[in-house]
């Protein structure tokens, strides 16, 4: 599954964009420089997200909307598109994003 791809899967379970969801962390005072765990934990307790989705959200959070180019136009089954995540809810995303 592509990272794009758990974090529209996140939106189809919460009901939340991504954005909505890094905004939400802020509030909870997670952001860049946040541990990993305590968010993946909250996301988990909050969200009912199981631990894939917490993490591509974890790195959404403390990382931002790039991605590593080592997936990109690969051909393995973690293949993204682009480096950058659409972060606006998979029904705005452009057909060629």
């Amino acid at each position: 599954m592509s990272f794009q791809a758990y974090l529209d899967n996140v939106e189809t379970k919460t009901g939340l964009t991504p954005r909505q969801l890094i905004e939400h962390a802020h509030e909870q005072g997670f952001g860049p420089g946040s541990k990993a765990t305590p968010v993946a934990s909250w996301l988990k307790e909050t969200y009912g997200l199981g631990h894939g989705h917490a993490m591509a959200l974890v790195h959404v959070i403390t990382k931002g909307d790039r991605i590593s180019t080592k997936h990109v136009g690969s051909t393995g089954s973690h293949r993204d598109a682009s480096d950058r995540l659409w972060l606006d809810g998979k029904d705005t995303r452009p057909a060629d994003w």
